[in-house]
C-alpha cells in the first residue's frame, strides 16, 4: 500500500521521483577496548575467525568429496556402457542415432504412448515410451529402471533371457547397458505392459509396469548431476515463513539430503523436472488461462502495451533506466497509463493485459521480484467502483474453482512435497473497509490507527483474524486513507481523508492493488499539486484525459504472488520459473 505499493501488488501509474536522505544524530563511534581487555577481545576474535574458517573449509572439503564421488559413479556407468556395447544387439539396446529429422516412421508421433496414459486396462499391449531415466538398479540378472515424463513415472523391468518359450531374448550385455546409462538421460523403452501382483512403490503408474523388449538411449546425460533428483523431490521437513528477508547465502547450502533454493535456481533446468515444480508451473499456466477466459466472457479486450517508456522516472525512482537512441528511457513499472488510455479514453471500455513488469527495488525478501508477470485490468464504470469489485471477486472465485476442477493431480503432487492447506474462500467475496480492518487489529491488541498504512506484519495478523472470524483466506478491503494512495486515486466523496481504493488479500498478503481513477483533468491536476508533483513531468498522462474520459477503475495483480499464496509456498522464487531478484540474473 502507500504511494508506492509493494512490488508484486502493482502501483498504478506514474509517480513522482522522490529523493530521500537520512537525517538524525551522527552515529557514535564504536568504543575500542584498551589494555588487557583489548588483547583478550583480539584473541577471542581470532579464535572466532579461525573457527569459522575451519567450518568453511570442512564444508568445502565435504562438497569436494561429494562431487568426486558423483563423478566416479558417472565414470563407472560410462565404463559399463563401453563394456556392454555390441553392434549385433543394436536393434535391441544401445545408443540411438541422433535425431536430426532425417526420417519419419509411418506411425509418426502415435508410435509413442505418454507415460501418464499407461493404465491396467492396457495390460498385454505393446507400448513404446520416452522419458528421463529417473533411477536404475541391477538385481542379479535383472534390471529395474524408472522412467519419468513430466508428472508421471513408470517402472520398466528386464531379466536376462535366452529367448525360449516365446520369450524375447535379453542378453546379459543389455542388463549391463540398462544399469549403466547415466540418470536423467533420455531413453526410449519398448515392451509389453503388465500388471504386477503388488503396486509399484515410487511410481505414479503403480498398477502397471513394462516388460522391456528394447532399450535405447536417445540422448545421454554427460555432466555429473549437481544434486540428486531423489533429494530434490524430498518433502519439506519444516514449514518456512513466507514473509521477511531472504538470505541468499543461507539458502545456498545443500545439507542432510536437502537441496538449497539457490542451488536449485543455479541449475533450474534440472530443478524444474521435479513433479512438484512441474505442477507449480502448470498451475501458473492455468491461473493465466482462467484469468483470460473469465474476462473474455465478460466482454474485456486483451491489449498489449509498451514496456519501454520515455524518461528516466516515469514510474518513480525504482525504475530500470536505459539509453533509447540517445534519449533517456526506462522499463515499465506498470501498464497503468496505457490501459487507462485504452479503456477510458480510447473507447474500449474493458481491457486486460498479461505482461512483464519491472521494479528496480533492492528488496531481498521472500515476496519481491525485480521482474514479474502482471495481470492487469481496467474498466469503465457507470456509477460506482463496486462494479469493479464485483468483477474482481467473481474473477478470483472463477480462478479458484477452475484450479480445483482442472488441476487435481498437480495439486496433489505439490502437496506431496510442499504440504499446504486448501484455500478457503466464499462464494460471495468478503469485503470489509479499512476502518473495520484497523478495528479488528486493535481488538486483537495490535496498535493500528485508521489513517496509518498497514505493515506487512499487520496484514498477516489481519489475515489470521479474518480467517477465524469469517472462515475465508480471500477477501477485499477498501476505503484506504487518501494519504497512502497514488495521486490519481479518486477521493471518497463523503470523507476527504479516505479514497475509493482497495486491496485484495490471499492468506493475509496483498495480491492486488487498485482504485477508481480520477477521470477529470482539473481534479487530477489538483491532486498532483497536493503531492508536490510538477505537472510538466506528467503532461502526457494529463493530456490523455482532456478530450473526454469515461469514469473507470481497475487493478494490477502479481501473478507469481497469487500462485505462491494459493499454494501456500514460502518463497516467491518457487513460483517464478526463472526469477530475477537484486542478486540473480542467471540462468
Amino acid at each position: 500500500m502507500g504511494p508506492s505499493p509493494p512490488t508484486n501488488a502493482r502501483p498504478q501509474g506514474p509517480i513522482q521521483t522522490t529523493h530521500w536522505k537520512e537525517f538524525g544524530p551522527a552515529k557514535s563511534e564504536p568504543k575500542t577496548p584498551k589494555g588487557e581487555n583489548a588483547q583478550e577481545a583480539s584473541e577471542k576474535n581470532t579464535e572466532k575467525r579461525a573457527k569459522k574458517a575451519a567450518e568453511k573449509a570442512a564444508k568445502e572439503e565435504k562438497k569436494r568429496k561429494q562431487r568426486e564421488e558423483r563423478e566416479a559413479r558417472e565414470r563407472e556407468k560410462l565404463e559399463k556402457l563401453a563394456g556392454a556395447a555390441d553392434k549385433d544387439w543394436s536393434h535391441i539396446f544401445g545408443d540411438a542415432p541422433m535425431i536430426q529429422s532425417a526420417t519419419k516412421s509411418e506411425e509418426g508421433v502415435n508410435k509413442w504412448t505418454k507415460i501418464g496414459a499407461l493404465e491396467k486396462e492396457m495390460e498385454g499391449r505393446k507400448v513404446v515410451v520416452r522419458g528421463h531415466l529417473h533411477t536404475s538398479r541391477g538385481v542379479g540378472k535383472g534390471a529395474f529402471v524408472v522412467l519419468r515424463s513430466s508428472l508421471y513415472t513408470v517402472q520398466c523391468v528386464a531379466f536376462e533371457s535366452s529367448g525360449g518359450d516365446n520369450k524375447v531374448e535379453i542378453p546379459s550385455a543389455m542388463i549391463k547397458y540398462m544399469t549403466g546409462v547415466p540418470v536423467e538421460s533420455i531413453v526410449d523403452v519398448s515392451g509389453v505392459l503388465t500388471c504386477p501382483e503388488k503396486a509399484v512403490e515410487g511410481a505414479t503408474q503403480s498398477d502397471v509396469e513394462i516388460q522391456v523388449h528394447s532399450y535405447h538411449c536417445v540422448q545421454k546425460a554427460t555432466a555429473p548431476m549437481p544434486f540428486q533428483m531423489e533429494d530434490a523431490c524430498r518433502p519439506d521437513l519444516v514449514k518456512e515463513t513466507d514473509v521477511g528477508a531472504y538470505d541468499h547465502e543461507a539458502n545456498a547450502a545443500s545439507e542432510g539430503g536437502r537441496v538449497g533454493q539457490e542451488t536449485r535456481l543455479d541449475h533450474r533446468w534440472i530443478d524444474l523436472r521435479t513433479p512438484a515444480n512441474q505442477s507449480i508451473f502448470r498451475i501458473q499456466s492455468m491461473v493465466c488461462t482462467l484469468f483470460r477466459e473469465y474476462l473474455l466472457k465478460q466482454n474485456f479486450i486483451e491489449i498489449h502495451t509498451p514496456k519501454i517508456l520515455s524518461g528516466a522516472s516515469e514510474g518513480g525512482a525504482d525504475v530500470f533506466t536505459l539509453d533509447y537512441f540517445g534519449k533517456p528511457a526506462c522499463l515499465s513499472m506498470s501498464p497503468q497509463l496505457h490501459k487507462q488510455m485504452a479503456a477510458a479514453c480510447g473507447g474500449f471500455e474493458r481491457v486486460f493485459e498479461i505482461g512483464p513488469v519491472f521494479r528496480a527495488e533492492n528488496s531481498n525478501t521472500r515476496r519481491h521480484l525485480c521482474e514479474f508477470t502482471g495481470l492487469d485490468l481496467e474498466m469503465a464504470i457507470m456509477e460506482h467502483y463496486d462494479e469493479v469489485l464485483d468483477v474482481l471477486g467473481e474473477l478470483f472465485v472463477y480462478i479458484f474453482d477452475g484450479l480445483k476442477e482442472k488441476c487435481g493431480q498437480e495439486l496433489e503432487r505439490i502437496k506431496e512435497q510442499h504440504g499446504f492447506e486448501d484455500l478457503q474462500y466464499l462464494r460471495k467475496t468478503l469485503k470489509i473497509d479499512y476502518a473495520t480492518g484497523c478495528r479488528l487489529l486493535r481488538e486483537a491488541g495490535v496498535d493500528q490507527d485508521d489513517l496509518d498504512d498497514l505493515s506487512t506484519e499487520n496484514e498477516k495478523k489481519l489475515g489470521d483474524i479474518v480467517k477465524e472470524k469469517y472462515n475465508t483466506d480471500f477477501y477485499i478491503m477498501d476505503k484506504y486513507p487518501l494519504s497512502v494512495r497514488p495521486f490519481y486515486t479518486m477521493p471518497d466523496p463523503n470523507n476527504p481523508k479516505l479514497s475509493n481504493s482497495y486491496d485484495i488479500f490471499i492468506r493475509g498478503q496483498e495480491i492486488l492493488s487498485g482504485a477508481q481513477r480520477i477521470h477529470e483533468t482539473g481534479l487530477l491536476e489538483e491532486r498532483a499539486k497536493a503531492w508536490g508533483i510538477d505537472l510538466e513531468t506528467i503532461s502526457a498522462y494529463l493530456d490523455a484525459f482532456r478530450n473526454g474520459a469515461l469514469p473507470h477503475g481497475g487493478g494490477g495483480i502479481g501473478m507469481e504472488r497469487v500462485v505462491m499464496l494459493y499454494l501456500g509456498l514460502p518463497n516467491i522464487r518457487k513460483s517464478s520459473m526463472f526469477p530475477r531478484d537484486p542478486r540473480r540474473l542467471l540462468p
